[in-house]
């Protein structure tokens, strides 16, 4: 674990946003819900994801996501800085969201994210960023807009599983396609042999490969284990609220424990697509939900996702 705590331009704790980032299904929705359950951040779910909903709503970031994993640095911020400066600084773009996105079920997003974004900034609460598509720009977030930045890493075989489980795959031109992000990061240049391969399993364990050495060699970030916060969920969330300068309360702590000490039926527990957000966070027995991570894969797939991530 990388236990880095600095932020750019000097930006105290206590007043940083937060950005919680990570692969998808590395746990950033659970993560993000825990730290917004002390009452001190307004929760932002995946302004960076290039699918309506929960992406391309001008009102929460008046800027255009052209690809997953949308890759932002210095030499390409013009654009992405002083929209970002608006969502951590909760100012709501009626106007802008209106004029793109009408439906009944934009309405009623844009009521709730707006109302939020207004209370949040009149009573002084924080912007926190549930986003995955952001992991491979964490340190813009960290040095340029002062974030906080945790990034969840999952165990690779119960990432891979879990892609697996969902019948996902991840389309590699997304990232070979950004000149700024091959330069800066030439270990994408690795999944170009994976390119056209229809092995999932191999182009899930590649990208998690890939992402894992962007952020170890990511300053200004706390680069965090999904399975030890699972394992040990109150100590893991408590050490989380001190670097991101949260108060840990009582009552955060009731409501976390009720949150990932929950009693189901179910093997996996912990997704579901749910609310306006579309956060896919339901609550779920921590322990009990990483015992289940291989599930779905072999035991030959596991061993080979093993010598793909091994470092």
């Amino acid at each position: 674990m990388s236990t880095s705590t600095s932020t750019g331009d000097g930006i105290a704790a206590h007043t940083s946003p937060v950005l919680v980032t990570g692969l998808p299904r590395s746990g950033t929705s659970w993560v993000g819900r825990m730290l917004a359950a002390g009452g001190d951040l307004v929760y932002v779910n995946e302004p960076l994801n290039p699918q309506h909903p929960p992406g391309r709503c001008p009102g929460v970031l008046d800027a255009q996501v052209t690809h997953r994993f949308q890759y932002i640095c210095d030499d390409n911020s013009a654009a992405w800085l002083p929209a970002f400066r608006d969502t951590v600084a909760l100012r709501y773009r009626w106007l802008a969201e209106l004029r793109t996105n009408r439906s009944p079920y934009d309405l009623a997003r844009l009521l709730r994210y707006g109302t939020a974004f207004t209370l949040g900034r009149l009573t002084g609460r924080r912007a926190l960023l549930d986003d995955p598509f952001a992991v491979l720009s964490a340190g813009w977030f960290a040095r340029r807009l002062g974030c906080r930045v945790i990034a969840l890493v999952r165990d690779p075989v119960s990432f891979v599983a879990s892609w697996q489980r969902l019948g996902w795959t991840v389309h590699f031109h997304e990232m070979l396609g950004q000149p700024l992000l091959v330069r800066d990061h030439p270990e994408v240049l690795e999944l170009r042999r994976l390119a056209t391969s229809q092995d999932r399993v191999s182009r899930a364990a590649a990208l998690w490969r890939v992402t894992r050495s962007v952020l170890e060699r990511t300053p200004g970030i706390l680069v965090t284990s999904y399975e030890a916060l699972a394992a040990d969920p109150v100590p893991g969330f408590r050490a989380l609220y001190a670097y991101a300068g949260l108060r840990w309360t009582p009552a955060a702590e009731r409501r976390i424990v009720r949150a990932c000490c929950h009693s189901s039926g179910g093997s996996g527990g912990g997704f579901a697509w749910s609310g306006l957000s579309r956060t896919a966070y339901r609550p779920m027995d921590s322990r009990r939900a990483i015992a289940h991570g291989a599930r779905g894969l072999s035991d030959q797939e596991a061993a080979r996702v093993r010598a793909m991530t091994r470092a």
